[in-house]
């Protein structure tokens, strides 16, 4: 029987064809919005040294792009999506790793931003990943991580589920010919909401302050980890 870890990523590599299209569409194009707010939060600069892991197709990465910073390195573990981030990205500066470990394979000190959009709900191990996430920030670099999460309004929460658990399989199939990656969402975010906290992981890992901004009625969070 195949692991969390494999099941994960040929999920994304069957659907990484589709995978931009299907976000913007499920979204509205929120999502793009989203990267952008939680990039300017993070306070990012030119001169940062970037790494957006769980990178897929490269959009959180090609946005900070378009911010001004010039030297970014991506990484991800389904090598569809990375082969269609490079057809993206040609004119990034930097590299990208196919990622088969929450261990990262750089140096101590090497990064002062790591991005991860909608990415650790499919960690296999998340504390792991974030203490190899502090060893290779640099001191006062920050980790930047978009995720959904479940509204607290009964209303919303209702709507947000109803639309998760019924509408978007359907959509998600009939568009990337895979239901089970489209199933599988909406149940990640539920357990993950339900069972996750974020920002005790984050300070286990030993960063210093940890910040928490919820965007979009709550859809979305936005959390900042600074060493």
């Amino acid at each position: 029987m195949m692991n969390k870890k494999e099941q994960v990523r040929m999920m994304f590599d069957s659907i990484a064809y589709r995978y931009d299209l299907l976000n913007h569409l499920l979204s509205a194009g929120i999502d793009i919005y989203w990267r952008k707010k939680a990039l300017k939060l993070s306070e990012i600069k030119s001169n940062d040294v970037l790494l957006d892991i769980a990178c897929g197709t490269g959009d959180f990465a090609i946005e900070s792009k378009r911010m001004g910073v010039q030297n970014i390195f991506a990484a991800d573990f389904s090598f569809n999506m990375l082969t269609l981030f490079n057809k993206k990205s040609k004119w990034i500066s930097g590299r990208n790793v196919r990622l088969v470990a929450e261990i990262l394979p750089f140096k101590p000190n090497v990064f002062s931003k790591i991005t991860v959009a909608f990415g650790v709900r499919n960690f296999y191990e998340i504390q792991t990943a974030f203490n190899s996430f502090y060893d290779v920030l640099r001191k006062d670099g920050k980790v930047i991580v978009l995720e959904f999460s479940m509204p607290k309004n009964i209303i919303l929460k209702f709507i947000y589920r109803s639309y998760f658990k019924h509408i978007l399989p359907i959509i998600g199939k009939i568009i990337s010919k895979d239901k089970s990656a489209y199933t599988y969402l909406p149940d990640s975010v539920e357990e993950f909401d339900k069972n996750v906290d974020l920002e005790k992981i984050f300070y286990q890992a030993k960063f210093r302050s940890v910040e928490k901004h919820l965007l979009t009625f709550g859809l979305v969070q936005v959390v900042i980890a600074t060493k």
